[in-house]
């Protein structure tokens, strides 16, 4: 099967060597909107699209982390649910959790990715090999990342990072096939 997606061969020799993706979670893996049901408990809204391209690239040998100066319920359990271990919470300065992170693979930064869409991330983002952001990201963000999404937190900017990352490992294709036969 021939693939329909494209992403400019320059982003994608940018992004090859990933071996780690660290995501930030309201504004990235959600809308970053907080709702608050009448007890108080924080609810939140995940795009399914996201959750196929984070189960893929743990398939591609692609390690998702996340990072998010929040805690809740909710969120521990769609991670659980995807399968990702590494997640720091309740993380105002994410460099050190990263960094702890990539000391736990055996891996620098170099061979790191971050997705973020606000000041809290620019430390990763700046240190990592590839830096991503959602279109609706803080504008301070937006420079700093090398792939601006065409969608928004929350609503497939993470699946579509995640496509890119598989199409630069060269895991795309073979993926793909697995479901089309």
């Amino acid at each position: 099967m021939q693939p329909a997606i494209f992403f400019d061969p320059q982003l994608l020799l940018k992004a090859q060597g990933i071996k780690v993706v660290f995501f930030d979670v309201d504004g990235v893996l959600t809308d970053g909107g907080l709702l608050f049901s009448e007890s108080g408990e924080t609810l939140k809204r995940f795009n399914t699209l996201d959750g196929h391209g984070l189960k893929l690239l743990q398939k591609a040998g692609i390690t998702p982390a996340v990072i998010t100066g929040r805690d809740s319920q909710p969120l521990r359990k769609r991670l659980e649910a995807l399968g990702i271990t590494h997640a720091h919470f309740g993380t105002e300065d994410k460099r050190p959790a990263a960094e702890q992170t990539l000391q736990a693979l055996g891996l620098e930064w170099s061979q790191a990715a971050a997705m973020g869409d606000d000041w809290p991330d620019l430390p990763m983002m700046r240190r990592a090999a590839f830096a991503c952001a959602p279109v609706n990201a803080h504008v301070e963000v937006l420079a700093a990342a090398h792939h601006v999404t065409s969608k928004q937190g929350g609503f497939g900017a993470v699946r579509e990072l995640c496509d890119l990352l598989l199409v630069a490992s060269g895991r795309y294709v073979d993926l793909l096939d697995e479901y089309t036969r």
